[in-house]
């Protein structure tokens, strides 16, 4: 039976071959995935491990993390006091200051920026090399004074600089040209940051904005000191102040920051490859169903021959699991060059990887494996087990042996039952104003209707197609009519085939739902509640330096002003509770920039000194009213009571404000000094134009090129940019599981034509002409395609609404259905249609008319 089976095998290989393609795609994107965020996770640890201290000493904060600092503009810092408190503990070979503050700009003589922006950071450190020091200097001199700095030799290199040019650094402070005096060489992986290095004094000043701090002191460790027995004896002196880390504690918080974003990459990327997987296992259940209904007879003489039901069955699973160790194999080698591919794609966003750097684990291996082996015997499990219950007389006899199943009326009520469930859940997910609660349900819900769906598709091939395929006739005379009964003729075969496409065509629509909805409710909100003309911010999303705000209000025709900030903070609660959130500074005017919808007292007296303006529901959860004290902590540490002035209705549409209280820029700068704007709102003068004024003050701030200047129709681009980005990328994703699905369409015609040989000779000895034969199975594909294409986006739009309502408790109201995406899905699945058809009908045409009809 083994070498029955291998014998099989190799004589069908061909019929195999998409197959094998679709479980290649598969296990590539699965394996491609891990080898990538892999890559990312490696490169980065050597970094972190290879650039901490044995023990560092920083700020300790409640309420923001490290990654805050630069929110307000304000850095936590550690004074330099602390150096000579700690140099002498015993242990301590060597104590150094460091300055180390990310998002300053690097710009050349023409105000053009050195460095991604929004892309990978350029990061201001203070040259001081040390054992950890991730780079060594090569070229030129270390900088002295206020007018040098040293850039890595990547940066210089991408962006053709030379020593002694002329740049200029934006930093929180301020800007301040340079000169470039030397170039600095990584001597480990640079993952794509811009280093600018400045000597220390000129780094403390021009970065933190005075001498005497460091954002963190470095200690190495003496010869035979372990990092922890250091750290416990540096902690006793600095005191609770200050956190002291040893290297593997910081490189590990690092790391479990970095985690947290590779997680949501790689469950991302696994999931588009887990829809690949389910389009893949109904191509090959669809294979393996007709290579077995091929076989009948084949099977039944191995039945006669003394073959058992378990050896026909593991026969099948035997042919199966060689498709799935050779598609495994060749996956595992795509995914290395997927890999490569998605390593070069994420440099153009800035981070810069090392292909020979790429890590393929044991686990991703064994992932592959078990995708592509599981993925092939699981899908031909079915057919294996309907070939191991064929009749050895009923599979010998020369007629036709019809593909056996679930009767179809069992399939109605089984389907129509899961349907009714999934229908349940997804009304319940979009009335539920639990959000948890609702997200499942709507899993639920799209789970079930998806294989309520899969369940009646061949019940809803013949209404379907009769209707999409109702004018065929007309139009195309008898081979229309043979085209439209072709695809009737086997409803099981036709749905298993039209579903695969109907899975990938069903998220694409729901997706473009949701979208375009977000992006309209956006635009209703930025209606809703923007009244400034203009918005000025850092297109980092990070403070800028007053000489932005100074340069907006000295520019001509700009009426009205209003500067505003932001630092993390918590309010704090009578019982001591607190709610992180963010505590928003303002100048006088904000009523007349942003539409604010008050339940009580004014935005003016919410908004004046020693006053905040807070939201309705914590006013609600907390008891409070006018004239109520509330408590603020503040990024600094530092705790504010101040009145309650007034009270918005609290808006969860976005842009709204929220719970996040507003006082006054005087009021947060008292326990934040030094904060920094982050959003600048201007109003033109009364007979001034817009138009002229957002131009002058694009020309003013044109030497910081990260500051933008917006109206609300740029506003709305930009967020709707942002979003078409996003679905270009999952289309992208899910592209491949189309690919493969148009591959089951090949495939299934491909087999089609295999098992219709006699039949096609018959039509061509009665005279159906080569061209003719060709648009009948061209015909017959574009029905299938369009099948799947009317209940995959039938799916869609069930799925899209539901979620949108789902949506609608976070304040995305508007519901907007992408018609011109519909249409262009209907038209894609037709082209699909005659794309996939292009082969099997050039090879039924080419039949010889003769052994056609001799074939058996």
């Amino acid at each position: 039976m083994l070498k029955a089976t291998l014998r099989s095998f190799l004589a069908h290989k061909g019929r195999l071959a998409l197959s094998l393609l679709a479980v290649l795609l598969s296990v590539a994107f699965v394996a491609g995935t891990l080898m990538f965020t892999d890559t990312i996770g490696s490169t980065f640890d050597r970094l972190f491990r290879s650039t901490s201290a044995d023990v560092s000493i920083t700020a300790h904060n409640d309420v923001a993390g490290r990654n805050d600092q630069n929110f307000s503009g304000t850095v936590p810092t550690v004074p330099a006091s602390l150096i000579p408190q700690v140099a002498h503990l015993p242990g301590a070979a060597a104590v150094n200051g460091r300055v180390a503050l990310a998002g300053i700009v690097l710009t050349d003589a023409n105000n053009k920026s050195i460095g991604a922006i929004g892309g990978a950071p350029t990061i201001g450190i203070n040259w001081n090399p040390g054992p950890n020091s991730p780079v060594d200097l090569t070229s030129g001199t270390a900088p002295t004074g206020d007018g040098h700095v040293v850039v890595d030799a990547d940066t210089v290199k991408k962006h053709h600089l030379a020593l002694g040019q002329p740049l200029h650094v934006i930093a929180a402070t301020g800007g301040f040209p340079v000169t470039l005096s030397g170039i600095a060489t990584f001597n480990t992986t640079n993952p794509g940051a811009t280093l600018v290095f400045l000597d220390t004094g000129t780094a403390q000043r021009r970065l933190l904005g005075h001498e005497g701090v460091f954002t963190s002191i470095d200690l190495t460790a003496a010869k035979g000191v372990t990092h922890e027995q250091l750290r416990d004896r540096v902690a006793p002196v600095v005191g609770s102040a200050y956190d002291v880390k040893t290297a593997e504690q910081t490189a590990k918080d690092a790391a479990q920051t970095l985690g947290t974003f590779l997680s949501v990459i790689k469950d991302a990327l696994l999931g588009f490859a887990g829809i690949a997987v389910l389009v893949g296992v109904s191509l090959i259940l669809n294979t393996f169903s007709m290579l077995v209904a091929q076989r009948t007879r084949e099977l039944g003489l191995m039945r006669a021959l003394g073959a058992s039901r378990e050896q026909v069955n593991r026969s099948v699973l035997v042919e199966a699991a060689l498709l799935g160790l050779i598609g495994s194999t060749l996956g595992l080698v795509l995914g290395v060059g997927l890999a490569l591919g998605l390593i070069r794609l994420i440099a153009r966003g800035g981070m810069v990887l090392k292909g020979s750097q790429l890590a393929v684990h044991w686990p991703t291996i064994v992932a592959a494996y078990a995708v592509g082996i599981l993925v092939t015997t699981v899908s031909a499990y079915l057919p294996a087990r309907r070939a191991s219950r064929i009749s050895p007389m009923a599979a010998l006899r020369e007629a036709d042996t019809p593909e056996r199943g679930a009767p179809l009326r069992v399939r109605a009520v089984v389907g129509l039952v899961v349907l009714a469930v999934a229908a349940g859940l997804l009304v319940g997910a979009a009335t539920d104003r639990n959000l948890g609660q609702a997200g499942i349900l709507l899993g639920g819900g799209v789970l079930l209707s998806l294989v309520g769906l899969i369940v009646l598709g061949p019940l809803l091939a013949r209404p379907v197609i009769r209707a999409i395929g109702g004018w065929f006739p007309r139009v195309f005379g008898p081979v229309g009519t043979l085209s439209q009964r072709n695809a009737l003729r086997n409803p099981r075969r036709t749905s298993a085939t039209a579903s695969a496409l109907m899975i990938g065509l069903a998220l694409v629509a729901s997706l473009s739902v949701v979208g375009s909805s977000i992006a309209a409710s956006f635009d209703a909100q930025i209606d809703k509640t923007i009244g400034a003309d203009l918005i000025v911010q850092n297109s980092t999303g990070l403070p800028f330096p007053n000489e932005v705000g100074d340069a907006v209000q000295a520019t001509p025709g700009v009426g009205l002003v209003v500067r505003g900030q932001g630092t993390r903070g918590a309010l704090v609660a009578a019982d001591g509770t607190q709610k992180r959130t963010v505590v928003v500074g303002t100048g006088p005017g904000l009523d007349k920039v942003v539409r604010i919808q008050m339940r009580s007292g004014s935005v003016a007296a919410g908004t004046a000194p020693g006053h905040a303006l807070i939201g309705s529901n914590y006013a609600d959860a907390h008891g409070l009213h006018l004239g109520s004290p509330v408590t603020i902590l503040f990024q600094s540490g530092r705790v504010g009571t101040l009145t309650v002035g007034g009270i918005d209705v609290t808006d969860t549409n976005p842009g709204g404000l929220g719970d996040e209280p507003v006082v006054a820029s005087t009021t947060l700068r008292q326990y934040v000094p030094g904060a920094l704007d982050d959003v600048v709102f201007v109003n033109v003068a009364p007979g001034a134009s817009k138009a002229q004024v957002k131009s002058a003050l694009t020309t003013a701030l044109a030497k910081d090129p990260q500051v933008q200047v917006r109206d609300q129709s740029d506003y709305k681009k930009l967020i709707r940019g942002q979003i078409d980005l996003l679905l270009n990328l999952i289309y992208g994703l899910l592209a491949l599981a189309i690919i493969i699905a148009i591959l089951g369409v090949v495939n299934t015609l491909a087999l089609s034509v295999i098992e219709r040989t006699r039949e096609i000779g018959l039509l061509r000895a009665i005279g159906l002409g080569r061209a003719q034969l060709r648009r009948m199975v061209r015909l017959e594909a574009v029905v299938i395609a369009l099948f799947g294409a009317v209940l995959g986006l039938g799916l869609g739009l069930g799925w899209g609404l539901a979620a949108q309502r789902l949506l609608a408790a976070k304040g995305l109201q508007s519901l907007a259905v992408p018609w011109a995406t519909i249409i262009a899905v209907v038209v894609g699945a037709a082209v699909v249609g005659l794309l996939a058809a292009l082969g099997p009908a050039l090879r039924a045409s080419r039949l010889d008319v003769l052994d056609a009809i001799a074939h058996e």
